[in-house]
């Protein structure tokens, strides 16, 4: 069984870093905290301001706050991809491309409350967050 266990280990290195902490998604860290607007591109859409300490939080904006299981795509210095399943709430996958700290595009599709969604927006920084 020395091949069995040649196998399995070589599955479980490749498997490692799936499993482990993984990729780290720095790019969103380095987006500058504060007030932004995300401006969906749909007709009649209305802009939504929301107050960013990191960029993590633009992944599930049609689940916020739900805590959801994520698994990266991508993850490059200007580029992150990430699908997420939210356990009984849909599921979503959401590409953000960094055009500079203070400005990113987003598309995302999925499924939210039991219809699909599909979005483009762009999200800038408009400012401090009320208060600060």
């Amino acid at each position: 069984m020395p091949i069995a266990g040649a196998v399995c280990a070589a599955f479980l290195a490749l498997a490692a870093p799936a499993m482990g902490a993984g990729p780290s998604l720095a790019m969103l860290d380095r987006l500058d905290s504060g007030n932004w607007e995300v401006r969906v591109r749909e007709a009649g859409a209305q802009p939504q301001r929301m107050c960013l300490t990191t960029g993590h939080r633009l992944i599930q904006l049609r689940h916020p706050g739900a805590a959801c299981e994520r698994f990266v795509v991508e993850d490059s210095p200007n580029e992150v991809v990430v699908q997420y399943t939210c356990k009984g709430r849909g599921y979503g996958r959401t590409h953000i491309r960094r055009e500079s700290g203070r400005l990113v595009q987003i598309d995302s599709r999925g499924i939210a409350n039991g219809l699909p969604f599909e979005f483009a927006a762009e999200a800038r920084r408009v400012g401090d967050c009320p208060g600060t």
